[in-house]
């Protein structure tokens, strides 16, 4: 059974980094892609970063230049760095992943597995 498990999550202060990790816990089959999205306060959850299984990277636009995803996704396991915090960083944390080709990385209907979140407060 799947089980995405987020860490590291909690309260940074502005102009600070934070550092999230990813891990399936049960291991049941390979990943595809594995991504992290976030969901502020009274707002939609939205895209932050994506990477294949192929360690191809795909960046929203409004983290990019700050935000950088690692891992190794056959391994399903996956690691986002977000560097300059500012309090607009405030919010839920999600960790996905889908075991097939999806064709919009930024649309979260096309990822089947999603950790429980972890919250993050940027302080100012």
């Amino acid at each position: 059974q799947v089980q995405l498990v987020e860490s590291g999550g909690g309260l940074v202060q502005a102009g600070g980094s934070l550092r999230l990790s990813c891990v399936d816990s049960g291991r049941t089959f390979d990943f595809f892609v594995m991504g992290w999205f976030r969901q502020a306060s009274a707002k939609e959850r939205e895209f932050l970063a994506a990477i294949t299984w192929s360690r191809r990277t795909f960046y929203a636009e409004s983290v990019k230049g700050r935000l950088s995803i690692s891992g190794y996704v056959a391994n399903n396991t996956v690691t986002m760095q977000l560097n300059s915090l500012q309090p607009e960083d405030t919010g839920v944390y999600y960790c996905a992943a889908a075991p097939g080709t999806i064709t919009r990385l930024e649309n979260e209907s096309e990822y089947n597995y999603w950790g429980q979140g972890t919250r993050v407060t940027v302080s100012s």
